[in-house]
């Protein structure tokens, strides 16, 4: 590196799903490994309890992508359906290659009638059980398993979390289904030991988060919120497999859980929608928010606001899962267990407990700084 850091250890990596966040992930790591300390956009910090980007290493992958399975990480990620912008098109072979997956619930239906370049084309090759995946990510020397499967996966994510259990490996659930949210699932890393983070991780500057700062700011104002909407539109195979409606209830809640949070009073429903809206192939990862605001000022004056939003989705997420990494090794360094509150806070929609983004910002900083 360039000033000579050493690291404390290197945190060795494995990803659950090598889509487009795990592509964006992946270059990033290759990215800020070369780059000097003054130049960390889209990092909260350069060095995060003595660990730096280039510290990370990907030890380990899983996928069901026949075009993916078998060929070393630093090459999948560019694979299709991947179809996120290439900002680091130099990423070093990283001499972990992906594995079979274990299938469940991570392939809807309606994604094997969509054309070859856009959804995920199964492999034919025997699925892991819980006792192979425990063995991969015991002999890599595992510390984070990080969940990147599709929106819906719940029976799959559940399978990944018990294998993370069992292997003593901390969790980073970055999709919305809900496992360090859930007190039974809460329960059981807290007895075993184990560190989780999450549950969907929030972007560095998405849709969730500028929704919530709005909603926070009439609350502090004194505007009284009266309607809001989010909708949402992208081109990557997370809004094709959202297409399936039956896949977005959690995702609907977990977003519309972190508006109401901050809301000065909840919303009764009919007057709340926050939630992917629809498939719009051409726009690729670029993702699309439309949010209004309606209101109520001084001398029940009504207001509305409206923005639009354009973001590359994939990246947005990359510089946040490189500090969810890292705050999970060193929740595991320090021994703690079960859901770690302060990251999950601030960097995911659906935490255990909700904060304000500043006290928010505040925990988390504060649980950097306690080591």
């Amino acid at each position: 590196m360039p000033d000579g850091h050493l690291a404390p250890k290197g945190i060795n990596v494995a990803i659950v799903g090598v889509g487009n966040c795990a592509s964006s992930l992946v270059q990033g790591i290759a990215l800020y490994r070369d780059h000097d300390r003054n130049e960390h956009t889209g990092l909260m910090h350069w060095d995060l309890g003595g660990y730096r980007p280039g510290d990370i290493r990907v030890v380990a992958a899983w996928d069901i992508d026949r075009r993916k399975v078998g060929q070393d990480v630093g090459r999948a990620i560019f694979e299709k359906p991947n179809c996120t912008l290439t900002f680091c098109a130099d990423v070093p072979e990283t001499g972990a290659k992906v594995r079979m997956g274990k299938v469940l619930d991570g392939f809807a239906p309606h994604m094997a009638d969509q054309p070859e370049n856009r959804t995920f084309l199964k492999a034919d090759l025997p699925e892991p059980d819980r006792d192979e995946v425990v063995r991969v990510l015991r002999e890599t020397g595992t510390h984070v398993l990080m969940n990147y499967l599709p929106v819906g996966s719940q029976k799959a994510t559940e399978f990944y979390a018990e294998c993370a259990l069992e292997a003593g490996v901390a969790f980073v659930n970055n999709i919305p289904v809900f496992i360090a949210s859930d007190e039974a699932w809460a329960r059981r890393f807290r007895e075993a030991g184990v560190p989780i983070i999450g549950d969907d991780i929030k972007a560095q500057v998405g849709a969730t988060i500028v929704h919530r700062v709005l909603t926070d700011l009439f609350a502090k104002r004194g505007v009284r919120l009266d309607r809001t909407y989010q909708l949402n539109t992208g081109g990557n195979t997370d809004f094709l497999n959202m297409w399936a409606r039956d896949r977005v209830a959690s995702k609907k809640i977990s977003k519309t859980e972190a508006v109401q949070a901050v809301a000065g009073e909840r919303l009764d429903w009919e007057n709340i929608h926050v939630g992917p809206s629809d498939y719009v192939p051409w726009q690729n990862d670029n993702k699309v928010a439309f949010i209004r605001l309606e209101g109520t000022m001084f001398g029940g004056v009504p207001m509305h606001m409206e923005l639009r939003l354009s973001v590359e989705d994939s990246p947005n997420s990359a510089g946040v899962a490189i500090d969810l990494i890292r705050c999970a090794k060193v929740a595991r360094d320090r021994g703690l267990s079960g859901p770690i509150e302060a990251p999950a806070a601030f960097f995911c929609k659906h935490p255990p407990r909700q904060l304000r983004d500043d006290v928010a910002y505040q925990a988390v900083e504060d649980f950097i700084r306690e080591g």
